[in-house]
């Protein structure tokens, strides 16, 4: 004991606080906060609104990369096939599991609460038509077609997720395939990979600008006021995603054997970026490279991140059956018990078709109403002018969500390294620092 201790890498001086991500992530959305309140027409400028815009879209560009290379790595270094079908397998079944759960959640509270109730609505129509138009194009033989790429370089190019997880995978069982001979094509592309994750280490010293000017954009435009229109529905969605991420997800991290607090205080970073920015790709790399960090295996991360991206979206259906229900009470529409069960069905489809686009959880929504009733499509503008105050949460809940999806199914595998996932939970490792991410493998 006393040889591992003397031999030890001596702890790295604890740094500053003012340098530390988070909080001046914290420090940038409270600024943004201020500044959108007291000058709206300062912060509805282009050029705030570049701040925000332009930061997302520096991490888009690197989600395509990071996806291929994660994937192919993580499915060429596997000796047995059979394994990584293993690996989807449990996925989707976790998915679908606790997604069921998040729907009916949200359908249980929005029937406890009714909260529509006693409104004056007065829906438009025209508000949402895009919306609708886009939801009534998403058909489930079209949602499949398009996962297949018209071009690998179209669909890299467009950062096109499904597409890029499809000829990756296929690309991984090629270059397991070729066995030894593919060894100097796995080292390029680990070594591409670990590139990446130096870029991505430089682009998160711009996330407090990203959050900054995100946050004051969106203050400027709809203003604080506008969080009192329907202050009811948002907070009711509020205590359900947080009663979700506490309970069920809770119990699941329970079950592996860690506390769901310390799992968020370990992933602060990027909540608090994904708050800021009110999307979750912009903390997706820096997410996959936290779990591995984390214990979990390098093939679980490479397959459940990526399909839990589309496939694994808590906050998003949450807030479809809170929608529907207080659309449906506010337009004094009265739902069945079957049509509400018909929404647990169809929201679990239509949750699956709109990952990566923008609005998706208003896009989700409307092909949820026209399915169940019509009548209720043109109420969804009533909830139009909040619905960017909900998309933070949602996000936050889909990121949550898709980390303790990996960290289980690690487990499920038995690949999951409880005492580096133990070790790193009871300690601050800050991951936003260039030389840890340039330097770990």
């Amino acid at each position: 004991m006393t040889t591992a201790i003397a031999t030890a890498v001596p702890a790295r001086p604890a740094k500053p606080w003012y340098k530390i991500l988070y909080v001046q992530v914290l420090i940038a959305i409270l600024l943004g906060v201020l500044v959108g309140w007291l000058w709206p027409s300062f912060a509805t400028n282009d050029w705030i609104k570049a701040l925000g815009d332009g930061f997302i879209k520096l991490i888009k560009m690197l989600i395509a990369p990071i996806i291929f290379c994660t994937v192919v790595s993580g499915i060429s270094h596997v000796q047995d096939a059979s394994k990584v079908g293993r690996v989807g397998v449990k996925a989707l079944v976790y998915f679908e599991i606790v997604s069921s759960f998040a729907l009916a959640l949200g359908l249980v509270m929005g029937n406890l609460f009714q909260i529509g109730h006693g409104l004056a609505a007065r829906p438009d129509a025209a508000a949402v038509a895009t919306y609708v138009k886009q939801a009534e194009a998403q058909k489930s033989v079209d949602f499949i077609l398009n996962i297949i790429p018209d071009s690998v370089v179209g669909a890299l190019a467009r950062g096109d997720i499904l597409q890029v997880l499809l000829f990756a995978i296929l690309f991984g069982f090629s270059l397991m395939a070729m066995g030894e001979r593919g060894d100097r094509l796995r080292n390029i592309i680990d070594d591409t990979a670990h590139a990446v994750f130096g870029v991505i280490g430089i682009v998160m010293k711009a996330a407090p600008f990203g959050a900054f000017g995100a946050m004051a954009y969106t203050i400027g435009k709809f203003g604080p006021a506008a969080l009192g229109n329907l202050v009811g529905l948002i907070v009711l969605f509020y205590a359900t995603a947080g009663l979700f991420v506490v309970v069920v997800l809770g119990l699941i991290a329970r079950f592996v054997g860690f506390n769901i607090f310390k799992f968020i205080a370990f992933i602060k970073d990027e909540l608090l970026i994904v708050l800021g920015t009110s999307s979750s790709e912009s903390a997706l790399p820096q997410l996959m490279e936290k779990l591995e960090r984390l214990g979990c295996s390098k093939p679980v991360v490479g397959l459940v991140v990526p399909t839990g991206y589309s496939f694994n979206l808590d906050g998003t259906n949450i807030y479809m059956t809170l929608a529907t229900l207080f659309i449906s009470q506010a337009l004094g529409v009265d739902l069945t018990f079957g049509q509400q069960l018909t929404i647990l069905i169809v929201a679990m489809l239509t949750s699956k078709g709109a990952s990566g686009v923008t609005g998706a959880g208003f896009i989700t929504l409307a092909a949820t109403l026209t399915v169940v009733n019509p009548a209720l499509v043109p109420g969804m503008a009533i909830v139009f002018s909040i619905d960017k105050f909900m998309s933070e949460v949602r996000a936050l809940t889909n990121i949550t969500g898709n980390g303790i999806a990996t960290v289980f199914v690690s487990w499920w595998e038995g690949e999951l390294d409880h005492e580096k996932l133990h070790a790193n939970l009871n300690q601050s490792v800050d991951v936003s620092d260039l030389e840890t991410a340039v330097t770990t493998g």
